[in-house]
């Protein structure tokens, strides 16, 4: 299974699902591919913003060598499964989509169109962020497996 995370940069929200993500997938020897992307190309090749790194580190996981990307059409049939943080990325993604397959791959990260908060302009916000990401992670692959 490969699951594509994406958010607006790709630097806060979805670095750290990929982060978590691939770390437990590896913990329980899934073997499922986890990456991420942004919609927005500001900060492709960038490291996660250090305040997603710190606070990933904090909880033991390590973000520091993934890289931010953009997200393309390409991903469409790359990945199985596109999880987006927000309705804007679930809008910017989708006009993206070029068929219905395309389109059914795609939707929210957290259930019952909920939105996960984007930290980036407030500090206080990365770890209930984390464990808001953390705990949904662990909830995925329960619900995928």
């Amino acid at each position: 299974m490969k699951i594509l995370m994406v958010c607006l940069g790709n630097i806060c929200r979805s670095p750290l699902a990929e982060g978590i993500m691939r770390h437990l997938v590896e913990e329980q020897q899934l073997g499922w591919e986890i990456s991420s992307a942004g919609t927005g190309d500001w900060h492709v090749n960038q490291p996660a913003d250090r305040r997603s790194i710190a606070i990933a580190s904090n909880f033991g996981y390590d973000i520091s060598k993934q890289r931010a990307r953009h997200f393309n059409r390409d991903m469409f049939d790359d990945y199985d499964h596109i999880l987006v943080m927000d309705q804007n990325n679930l809008k910017d993604v989708l006009k993206l989509a070029s068929t219905a397959e395309h389109r059914n791959k795609v939707r929210l990260f957290l259930p019952d169109e909920l939105e996960v908060t984007d930290p980036y302009f407030d500090d206080k916000l990365f770890e209930p962020v984390f464990l808001e990401i953390e705990e949904r992670c662990k909830q995925i692959i329960t619900d995928f497996k």
